[in-house]
């Protein structure tokens, strides 16, 4: 009988990247006693003649206000992402990621000066609504689709209603509407995975 070896797959590269360059950002935020979000990992409104500002439409789905805000963002997207890479492929799933940065960056600059916008949260919902579209038929909508995007989309309206706390839930709503757009879009395109 022959004996297997016991190894460990990189299975996932978009998403143990993704996971990698927030922990790298947290900890240059606490070291730098966050200085580093300010200039790079969070979106606020600041002038277009700066080139930091293009890099933070970016970049700011990579800070994080503290370890806790790190590990709820970070644990959700490392149980649902790597099955959404393997589905979807490792290009399609940064596109979802970019897509959903540049969104929710552009959204924040434009619609509220005044607050400083960082983490992945709208990363979350993106990857939580595309995830319901990973059994779709041809022709129609998954049911399971339309539930969380009842559940998680009307809390966050919810929330920005009624609830005055420091999380930003138009990110998290825009977040779903592109998870759930670009879901639509890969699956009745056929998806190319690459």
């Amino acid at each position: 009988m022959r004996e297997q070896k016991f190894k460990i797959s990189f299975n996932s590269p978009v998403i143990l990247g993704f996971a990698a360059i927030c922990f790298a950002a947290l900890i240059l935020g606490t070291i730098t006693r966050g200085w580093t979000n300010t200039m790079l990992f969070s979106v606020y409104r600041s002038s277009l003649l700066n080139p930091l500002t293009y890099i933070r439409f970016v970049g700011h789905i990579f800070g994080h206000a503290g370890w806790e805000h790190f590990i709820g963002n970070i644990m959700l997207i490392l149980v649902v992402g790597p099955l959404l890479e393997e589905k979807y492929g490792s290009s399609n799933l940064l596109f979802v990621i970019l897509a959903t940065a540049l969104v929710t960056g552009i959204a924040n600059f434009a619609m509220f000066p005044g607050v400083q916008l960082l983490g992945a949260s709208g990363v979350v919902f993106a990857l939580i609504l595309l995830s319901s579209f990973t059994g779709i038929k041809e022709g129609g909508i998954p049911l399971t689709f339309i539930v969380v995007a009842v559940l998680y989309i009307g809390e966050q309206v919810y929330q920005g209603i009624f609830i005055n706390d420091n999380v930003s839930n138009l990110t998290h709503i825009l977040g779903g509407l592109v998870g759930a757009g670009l879901g639509y879009v890969l699956n009745r395109n056929k998806i190319n995975r690459y």
